[in-house]
C-alpha cells in the first residue's frame, strides 16, 4: 500500500479523516508545495506492563507541620484584604 500524501491545505481541511487513517495504521506524508516536510505515523500501542511498585518510597519523606493549615499567615495574604 502506498503512503498517503497530503499538502498542508488538504491536511488542514481533512484533519479528522486523515487522523482516522493514521489510527488504522496508515502513514501520511505531509508536503509543502508537493515537497515532503513531515511524516505522521501511528503511535505504537503495544500493551505496556505496569511497573508501579507500591510502598517503594515509604519513609523517604517527612511531613513537617499541619497539612490542613495555610503555610502563609492570614495577615500576609493580600487577597484577603
Amino acid at each position: 500500500m502506498a503512503m498517503k500524501k497530503a499538502n498542508i491545505a488538504e491536511l488542514k481541511n481533512n484533519l479528522s479523516k486523515l487522523f482516522l487513517l493514521v489510527e488504522q495504521g496508515e502513514e501520511i506524508e505531509v508536503c509543502k508545495r508537493n515537497v515532503p516536510i513531515a511524516h505522521i505515523v501511528p503511535v505504537d500501542r503495544k500493551e505496556k506492563k505496569n511497573r508501579t511498585q507500591l510502598g517503594v518510597g515509604k519513609g523517604s519523606a517527612e511531613i513537617m507541620g499541619d497539612l490542613t493549615q495555610p503555610i502563609i499567615p492570614a495577615e500576609d495574604w493580600d487577597m484577603l484584604k
